[in-house]
């Protein structure tokens, strides 16, 4: 199979029948086989029984229905689990994606060898208090991570299929797939500039929490994949760092006590920072310890992907 679609959905009953039929034109005139796979994330409207509808008329048509809302990373991951085509399109199900963008995404995994192709809504029809946000959010991300996209958390993307068996997303990750595929291998990433278009039924289910939330997962999805397998590393170093200085620091006053005759150590700021130091630097010390046992019996510890073997 070419191609298979993937589209999370939550009360989208007025769009889905006209994403259908646009999806199935571009797919039928370049003679691509695929599967469309709708994934109900528990919505409260007929979106689910209009995929059933949708579903008779178009065999390529497949569904997925959650018993509740769980979010876009778990109807995502849950959708890449099923999807049996070479290239995977992910977008989203009100019509801002344009359909007609699939044959470039196709081409650029299958011809140019990307691992994934982020689309780039260049031209967007958002208020401001959403597209100047996005633009500090992308930019951040972009710096912090080193996976250099306009618009990381665009809908719109193409993968190998090789990509998403071999990603978890979970929690809000969904924003940063490139990242966590970045640390999971899969480093040649590309970008294409994108029709965005209004949306036209519905209203967004996106708020300001994104902006709160956001910024957390980031920092997850980099602690993880820096030092998800050796977490003594990062704690262990910073509180031996830490430890050094408040040593330090109670050595001078000792000093200062012994030869130099100073009075009343014990009531200047400078003692209760270095205790203070020493003791959170254990904390940290002792918590990498705690986190190294863990991850050391942690199931799949010792599972690596491997891209290809030779002589076996």
């Amino acid at each position: 199979m070419d191609i298979s679609v993937v589209i999370p959905l939550l009360n989208e009953e007025e769009s889905l029948p006209e994403l259908s039929q646009w999806i199935k034109k571009v797919m039928d005139e370049h003679k691509f086989s695929y599967e469309i796979l709708f994934i109900d994330d528990g919505s409260t409207d007929s979106s689910w029984n209009t995929i059933l509808n949708l579903q008779t008329k178009n065999d390529n048509i497949k569904g997925i229905k959650f018993r509740r809302n769980y979010g876009k990373s778990a109807a995502l991951n849950v959708g890449f689990e099923a999807v049996k085509g070479d290239v995977i399109i992910t977008m989203d199900a009100d019509l801002q994606d344009s359909p007609d963008e699939i044959p470039e995404l196709f081409r650029m995994i299958k011809e140019d060898g990307y691992d994934i192709v982020s689309g780039w809504k260049k031209k967007r029809f958002d208020p401001l208090s959403k597209t100047i946000p996005t633009k500090l959010y992308n930019g951040v991300t972009s710096w912090m991570s080193g996976v250099k996209l306009h618009d990381m958390n665009c809908g719109l993307k193409s993968y190998k299929n090789d990509v998403v068996k071999n990603i978890e997303v979970y929690g809000e990750m969904h924003r940063y797939i490139p990242v966590i595929a970045k640390w999971a291998g899969f480093t040649k990433v590309g970008e294409k500039v994108v029709q965005h278009q209004a949306r036209k039924y519905g209203v967004t289910k996106f708020g300001l929490s994104r902006f709160i939330y956001g910024p957390l997962d980031l920092f997850s999805i980099m602690f993880v994949g820096k030092f998800g397998k050796r977490p003594m590393h990062f704690f262990g170093v910073i509180g031996i760092i830490i430890s050094i200085v408040g040593t330090g620091v109670l050595s001078y006053l000792s000093i200062a006590k012994l030869f130099f005759n100073e009075n009343g150590i014990a009531n200047r700021p400078a003692f209760f920072l270095g205790m203070l130091l020493i003791i959170v630097g254990v904390q940290l010390f002792i918590a990498g310890f705690v986190a190294e046992l863990v991850s050391r019996s942690a199931y799949g510890r010792n599972k690596y992907k491997i891209e290809s073997r030779l002589g076996h």
